[in-house]
């Protein structure tokens, strides 16, 4: 009971610029929660997830992989990104049409493992100079009593405006540390969960480059053998064409 009035005391003493700093914590506090709860729902098993998709795939069952990425319980960034993938070599896209395809979906996923964490370092920073503010006008407030006290109070009056002015600059710092470590904390794990992302829409990218090439690259060699052809075509145009020539020069001379 002793600890719980020594706060009410310490807050009482601070002033007005405990309330704001007070509200600063509460809405960092839930912008903490929600960031973790987002960023925990967010999590999956990434590698047996892609061993089952790979399996599928293999098999060209599309819509067993897609099974696997979707419903209620598989709406996670992951999902999605995969299934956005999935649906491109179902509609036997090209590589560079599947990237495109996989970049947009990391790119519309992310900003809801980003949004709101950005707040955090803000909120510390107004936290600390809140506190400052608090201290500078509660120094003047002390200063200005002191001027009027008696000499022999002074000393006294002055030592104790300035211990009382000192506590909106502690409380503002107990508020803006706690902020800027999880902040810290909340980026890396931020950063990770890209990352994955990432990671396994470029796994998914180099599979369908390998399953375009092996098993539907029929447009392909096509494309090659077009191309051998204008060129053979070519070379003979130009084979027959210095004959030609040397039989005009022939029947000319």
């Amino acid at each position: 009971m002793s600890s719980l009035e020594g706060i009410v005391r310490f807050f009482q003493s601070g002033g007005v610029f405990m309330y704001p700093l007070m509200f600063i914590l509460a809405l960092g506090t839930a912008i903490v929660v929600e960031r973790v709860m987002i960023l925990m729902r967010s999590r999956v098993d990434a590698v047996a997830l892609w061993r089952k998709l790979s399996s599928n795939l293999s098999s060209k069952k599309f819509d067993e992989a897609l099974k696997a990425c979707s419903g209620p319980h598989f709406n996670k960034p992951l999902h999605h990104v995969m299934k956005t993938g999935i649906q491109g070599m179902q509609m036997a896209r090209s590589r560079e049409e599947i990237q495109g395809m996989t970049d947009e979906a990391v790119m519309e996923v992310m900003p809801r493992l980003e949004a709101r964490l950005h707040y955090l370092p803000n909120l510390a920073n107004v936290a600390t100079l809140v506190g400052l503010l608090g201290t500078i006008m509660g120094l003047i407030d002390a200063f200005t009593a002191v001027g009027a006290a008696d000499p022999a109070q002074k000393a006294a009056l002055l030592a104790k405006g300035i211990s009382l002015a000192m506590n909106t600059t502690a409380f503002g710092l107990v508020v803006a540390i706690p902020l800027m470590l999880i902040y810290t904390f909340l980026q890396a794990w931020t950063n990770r969960s890209i990352d994955r992302l990432d990671e396994y829409a470029l796994k998914l990218l180099n599979f369908s480059g390998a399953s375009l090439t092996v098993g539907g690259g029929g447009s392909k060699p096509s494309l090659e053998t077009s191309g051998n052809t204008v060129e053979s075509d070519t070379r003979e145009k130009w084979r027959v064409t210095p004959g030609a020539s040397t039989e005009g020069m022939g029947h000319a001379q």
